[in-house]
This record gives C-alpha cells, sequence and structure tokens, in this order.
C-alpha cells in the first residue's frame, strides 16, 4: 500500500532522548520505503539511544546536532531545515522537548528548529507514565494543541522503567499512517466515515457470551483502505483478533448496544459501512454468577430479545442520514436474493454479500468474494485477498463521494 506515496514529500525529523529512540529507525525505514526525504536531526540525549552514524545512514543524509555549526550555519541553516520540510516530527517527544515548545525556549539545534518552524508539527510522545500524567505536562500538551500540533500516542503499556500506564511511544506504523494522513491529498481527504467491525459478544453469564466467527480481519482492511485516501475514519470494533488499523480513530466496544451507542455517537458522517458481525439477539435473563451444570437438573432457560438493527436505523434516518450507507450479508443459500431483500428491508444504499456456506472459508479466513448489490443490481467480483476488496471498496466510495 505504501509504495512511493510520499515522494518529494520532505520531513524534518526531530529525534528526543528516551529509550524509544529505538523505534525511530523502523519509522526512518517506513519513510524511505514510501519515497520521503527525511532531514534528522538529534538532540544530545538522543544520541545517548541511537547512533547519529544508524540514524544517518537510514536517512541517507547527514545529521544535524551542532546549532553553532559554522559549516551548517554560514547562511542560517537551521532557519532553512524549517522552510523546506513539508512536515515536522518529533519522535519521541519527550517531556523536555514538549515542555520547551510550549514556553517558547531554544536553547540547542531541535528547540530553534521548532520556534522558527513554519509548518506543521506532529509529535509522538514517550515518557514515564506519572511524566505523562504529571499536571505541568499536561498543560504543555493543552497549549501545543492549542497552537495547532498534532499527536500521536502516547500509548497504554509496559514501560522500560518495570511501570505500567499510558507514555509508550507509538508503533513506528502508527506515526507514519499519521504521516501520510498529513500529507496525503487523497480523494476522500476531509471525508468523516465510520466503519463497523468484528463479533459482537453478547454475556450469558460472567465466563458465557453469545458470539460469532467474525475475525474482523475485512472491517480493518477496509478502514485502512480509507485512511490511505485521505479519509478521517471512526472504527468501531467489537472483540476481534484483528489488528487495530493505524491512523482510524479505535473505538473498542463489546455488545451490541455498546456498538449501536458508539455509531450514535459519531455525529455527522459523509460515509457508514457496517462489516460488524451484529449478533441478532442478547440474553435477557444474564446471570450474575456462574451457571452450574447440576446433576439431574435441567438446562438453563435462556430468555432472547432481539438487539437493535444499527444498519436499518442509520440508513432510515430523517436528519443527518450519511451519503452512503453499505452494510454486509453473510449468506449460506440464495445469496444475491437473501443480499437483494436485505438491501431493500434495511434501505442502506449498497450491501456487500458473500457466501459463507462454501467449501472455501470467508469469516475468519484472509480471503474473500463479494457481490456488490446495488440499485443497479449485482455486481460479482473474483476472488481476492481481504485487502484487495477493501482497496476496491475504498475507491468505489470515492468516486461516489467526490
Amino acid at each position: 500500500m505504501w509504495g512511493a506515496m510520499l515522494a518529494g514529500k520532505k520531513i524534518l525529523l526531530i529525534i528526543g532522548g528516551g529509550i524509544a529512540a529505538y523505534k525511530v529507525l523502523e519509522l526512518m525505514r517506513l519513510l524511505g520505503k514510501s519515497g520521503a526525504g527525511i532531514v534528522p536531526v538529534m538532540t544530545k540525549a538522543a544520541e545517548e539511544f541511537v547512533t547519529p552514524l544508524s540514524v544517518s545512514a537510514l536517512a541517507e543524509a547527514p545529521v544535524r546536532r551542532a546549532l553553532f555549526s559554522l559549516e551548517d550555519e554560514a547562511e542560517m541553516g537551521h532557519i532553512q531545515l524549517t522552510r523546506d520540510a513539508d512536515l515536522v516530527v518529533v519522535a519521541p517527544a519527550t517531556a523536555d522537548l514538549m515542555a520547551k515548545m510550549a514556553n517558547g525556549l531554544a536553547n540547542d539545534m531541535a528547540s530553534t528548529l521548532l520556534i522558527a518552524r513554519n509548518k506543521p508539527v506532529l509529535l509522538a510522545p514517550a515518557m514515564n507514565v506519572a511524566m505523562w500524567e504529571n499536571a505541568a505536562t499536561k498543560r504543555n500538551a493543552e497549549t501545543l494543541r492549542e497552537d495547532g500540533c498534532t499527536f500521536v500516542g502516547p500509548e497504554e503499556g509496559n514501560m522500560a522503567c518495570g511501570e505500567f500506564g499510558f507514555g509508550r511511544m507509538a508503533e513506528p506504523a502508527e506515526i507514519f499512517a499519521a504521516i501520510e494522513a498529513h500529507l496525503l491529498d487523497g480523494p476522500l481527504r476531509g471525508k468523516r466515515i465510520l466503519v463497523t467491525s468484528g463479533p459482537t459478544h453478547e454475556p450469558i453469564d460472567p465466563v458465557r457470551y453469545i458470539a460469532n466467527r467474525s475475525s474482523g480481519l475485512q472491517g480493518a482492511e477496509i478502514a485502512r483502505a480509507l485512511v490511505a485516501l485521505g479519509a478521517e475514519v471512526d472504527f468501531v470494533t467489537g472483540p476481534a483478533e484483528a489488528a487495530r488499523p493505524e491512523g482510524a480513530n479505535v473505538i473498542e466496544v463489546e455488545t451490541a448496544l455498546e456498538m449501536a451507542a458508539a455509531v450514535e455517537a459519531a455525529g455527522q458522517l459523509d460515509a457508514a459501512i457496517f462489516a460488524a458481525a451484529v449478533a441478532d439477539w442478547r440474553v435477557a435473563n444474564t446471570s450474575d454468577s456462574k451457571m452450574k451444570k447440576l446433576a439431574g437438573k435441567a438446562m438453563p432457560e435462556l430468555e432472547l430479545i432481539e438487539n437493535p438493527d444499527i444498519l436499518a436505523t442509520v440508513s432510515q434516518r430523517s436528519n443527518g442520514r450519511p451519503a452512503l450507507v453499505i452494510g454486509f450479508a453473510a449468506e449460506t443459500n440464495d445469496v444475491i436474493e437473501n443480499a437483494t431483500a436485505k438491501r431493500k428491508r434495511k434501505g442502506c444504499d449498497w450491501i456487500l454479500a458473500n457466501d459463507v456456506g462454501g467449501a472455501r472459508p470467508v469469516m475468519g479466513g484472509p480471503d474473500n468474494q463479494v457481490i456488490l448489490i446495488s440499485a443497479n443490481g449485482a455486481e460479482t467480483w473474483p476472488w481476492m485477498s481481504k485487502k484487495q476488496v477493501a482497496e476496491g471498496l475504498a475507491l468505489r466510495i470515492s468516486e461516489a463521494l467526490t
């Protein structure tokens, strides 16, 4: 997907002094693969974690470190660096660098560039959880947001210091996706699109639930393809196996009721794609304790009630309906007939139908064959990877919305 999509773009990459600096080497590899030019700048502290030689080799450019270099600064070179860049990326953005930016300090090459910049800034914070939650850091982060800086991360997880919490730098692929979103003027730029994905889990008791075989892979690939075309994507996912799409706003839910609430809270949308395999029913008489299987006793009776129809609710809105609403239909027989009837019944614009009862697995598998059902009839697509299905669908969506 990346190819040379960022060819001709120049990234001013400022590397702060933190253990997460090692991740920047992978980020640079991704940027290089995309065709972007990298101008690396390292703080003195950053050199304690990665070597200038490694950074220079991956950037294919010299590392800028010293503010008072006769060779580099003969013509105010540090000012020119910001003028030539399309985007300034700070990774890791340490508490120190963020404090300097927020308060206008400029006592080294990195901080001077950040004060002298006239280009957008993307920050990938990384620090101890207590530092991230410190009141001063929170104030600085809020100031930087108000100044127009964009943040990616931090994430929650285990720290190098042994503590756990928010403060881990976002993974390189996620930072790369955020850079793409900044720099690519894709056909869906400025469009807000919601994608639901994965199964829902409807609890029976604290250890049992009703679910289905959905892996969430198709929905995740659709979200990735839409992000790559410049869309702002809200990704509402049940407890799926598939990796979450970088660059999307990920909203984790468990039940159909939670998914319906998240969709309702999304607000105004240009399109909505309902790829989730939402459970049709939930248990009305859930138990707060584990149901026991007792010898000689009858099986516990479960009372099932219908879950809300999220696709129909959004499709049939009288106000604020997205311009394009797309549903999915997993069928085991009479695929086209059943999916066509479902499209009319739900009121959506398109249905992507697939046969989940065949010998070739769809749910949980890497490949898919879909039939696009619209007002114009049925269009059968060939077998392909779910990634290819997603990219094809994203292009169709861009044609419909632009």
